[in-house]
């Protein structure tokens, strides 16, 4: 039985603000921004509509502080920008005004659950984006894409934290179908995110033309660079009116996402407060299971697993899918694999919950018996702990391949991306992998 159990904890970061150094300068609370076809939808997504999601509802409290609206003179916001340590260009100009004025007023209540859930999808980010050598302010184009919800599904059927069409995603690798979505999954999805920011960047040349490919697709922008006339010397701001409505507004809202990500406290705006996110650990199923069943024998909620698990849309694993669970489940269910296998667990998760699935007596499983009876389980025992005990893994070496560490280790390419749930051939210098 081939399994992979990968040790996952989200470390939160601490998060404050030194009011002494905010300027006074207030305005009214009420300030409001009309929408317009040229703002991205992630610039309306409500506070209370954030805090439907099941993470954030249940790890996020009131933040501890007076919040308040604070403006500035362009000065100090181009001063602000210009100290952002990035490789992408960041102007102050009458667009990126206005997202900032949103963020910081109108959705000021939105930045707050926002900074306080980017404790959970920050280093996610951050490892996909180091994979590709990317900016990592790019981390902040979730903020306006999805306001950080793998649930999130736009007017145009974009979905997930990184908002992938379904074409797009499955060009990336992202496997779409009945039971599965994993342009959910956060890490997955992460991935091919910076896999195709990588790629436009690689077609363009500039982070701004890129970043507004990324919102309208490459064909798009390389027909506002034809009809502009520009071809030598093509950035966004020399193509923007020749660009679909809603990506004009797209990368002054990155822009404006990093500034109140990096600004927050300047503008009195008060992180709500989050709690340690679960560790978690992976696990390959063997066999399709159903959450319910899952549920019914690891001391879990349902709603927890839809949570650390957004990519499956049914409620349904597949077998030789991976399954994120709490770390504190992991144990139940290795010991207790038979019986969240066995037809009558099937039964009953179909039964929605009207009664639990009987769970085996895992102490009882652990005791030495001699009669022919009781072989069966004994003998399925030992070989588990043999498997376990075989299990290898390596760390990746610079000029290494999955070729030929599937040749040294005795194995072959198909069974390292199995073993180790990778979409095509990129591995990394010091990436653990799992060959037996």
């Amino acid at each position: 039985m081939n399994k992979k159990l990968i040790v996952s904890c989200f470390s939160v970061l601490s998060v404050s603000c030194a009011w002494a150094q905010v300027d006074t300068s207030v305005v009214a609370d009420s300030v409001f921004v009309e929408r317009t076809d040229d703002m991205p939808e992630g610039l309306f997504v409500s506070e209370e509509e954030l805090m439907k999601d099941y993470t954030n509802l249940n790890n996020l409290s009131e933040g501890t502080g007076v919040s308040r609206t604070l403006s500035y003179d362009d000065s100090v916001l181009i001063n602000r920008l210009s100290r952002i340590p990035t490789t992408i260009e960041m102007p102050l100009n009458d667009v990126t005004k206005k997202y900032i004025d949103t963020y910081s007023a109108r959705m000021k209540g939105s930045v707050a659950v926002m900074l306080a859930s980017s404790n959970f999808y920050n280093p996610i980010f951050e490892e996909a984006l180091e994979r590709y050598d990317l900016p990592l302010e790019l981390k902040y184009l979730p903020v306006i894409e999805s306001g950080l919800r793998p649930s999130a599904t736009s007017r145009v059927g974009a979905a997930g934290l990184w908002q992938f069409m379904l074409t797009t995603g499955k060009r990336y690798g992202l496997e779409v179908n009945t039971l599965v979505d994993e342009r959910r999954d956060p890490v997955k999805s992460s991935d091919a995110a910076a896999h195709y920011l990588r790629d436009l960047y690689d077609m363009f040349g500039d982070w701004g033309l890129a970043i507004a490919a990324y919102n309208c697709g490459e064909g798009n922008v390389q027909k506002a660079i034809l009809r502009s006339g520009s071809q030598e010397s093509a950035d966004f701001w020399s193509v923007y009116n020749r660009l679909p409505r809603e990506t004009r507004g797209y990368v002054p809202a990155f822009i404006a996402a990093t500034y109140i990500m990096n600004y927050y406290c300047e503008h009195g705006i008060v992180p709500r407060e989050t709690t340690l996110p679960l560790e978690s650990d992976t696990i390959i199923v063997q066999r399709e299971v159903t959450f319910a069943q899952i549920a019914a024998c690891c001391n879990v909620t349902i709603d927890e697993l839809r949570a650390i698990n957004p990519q499956y849309r049914r409620d349904i694993v597949p077998a030789d899918y991976v399954l994120r669970l709490p770390a504190s489940a992991v144990e139940d269910f290795i010991l207790k694999e038979d019986s969240i296998y066995a037809p009558n667990a099937a039964a009953g998760s179909l039964a929605a919950g009207v009664r639990r699935a009987v769970v085996d007596n895992v102490e009882d499983a652990q005791v030495e018996v001699q009669s022919s009876n009781r072989a069966t389980s004994r003998n399925s025992r030992r070989a588990r702990n043999t498997r376990s005990q075989a299990s290898k893994n390596v760390s990746v070496r610079r000029g290494e391949t999955l070729s030929s560490i599937a040749k040294k280790n005795g194995t072959t390419v198909d069974k390292l991306r199995k073993m180790n749930n990778i979409h095509g051939d990129m591995i990394r210098e010091g990436q653990k992998l799992r060959v037996k």
